[in-house]
């Protein structure tokens, strides 16, 4: 079991990146398809704790649904979380979590700081 799991897409450039950068630094995460297994409103609260940002810092605010149908109201954290658990490629990727600290790979390079 590894000491770090990363919120990865397959699909995504920079995902697939920052995953070979880290196994360039060694380190191989547990991986977690977050889009296919969506975490749970508590899993996501937590997960904005470690990252320590508000919910719309983890919105993919360039996603044609968030343009669609969220990019002109505000929401509360509750209303985000629910959003989030609903539709998963609402977040933004790539995430890598080591305990209670998290970063998001953007840019790839950023995730080194957990390591």
């Amino acid at each position: 079991m590894s000491d770090y799991i990363m919120y990865h897409k397959p699909t995504c450039s920079t995902s697939r990146k920052t995953l070979d950068l880290l196994k360039e630094h060694g380190v191989e995460p547990e991986l977690r398809l977050y889009v296919k297994d969506p975490p749970t409103q508590k899993e996501l609260s937590e997960l904005l704790t470690k990252l320590g940002v508000q919910p719309i810092e983890l919105v993919r605010t360039k996603e044609k649904l968030y343009k669609e149908n969220y990019a002109d109201k505000k929401r509360t954290k509750r209303e985000w979380l629910k959003i989030f658990a609903e539709h998963p490629i609402l977040i933004e990727r790539p995430i890598l979590i080591k305990g209670d600290k998290a970063v998001i790979g953007r840019p790839p390079e950023k995730v080194l700081e957990l390591l």
